[in-house]
């Protein structure tokens, strides 16, 4: 998916899981999310971090 669908679909997961969500880059180069507990990828394939409970 593209980078926007991704964000968007991070910030609605992370506000109904309440959970930390993380943004990644796949090996296609295409963008992916998931809880941030369930990731053990590359950490530099990570773009970005959501996290519900920060202010």
């Amino acid at each position: 998916m593209s980078l926007n669908d991704a964000q968007a679909f991070a910030f609605s997961l992370a506000g109904t899981l309440m959970a930390a969500i993380v943004i990644f880059r796949a090996g296609d180069g295409s963008h992916s999310v998931m809880p941030a507990s369930e990731y053990d990828g590359d950490e530099d394939a990570i773009v970005h971090e959501i996290d519900p409970f920060a202010p």
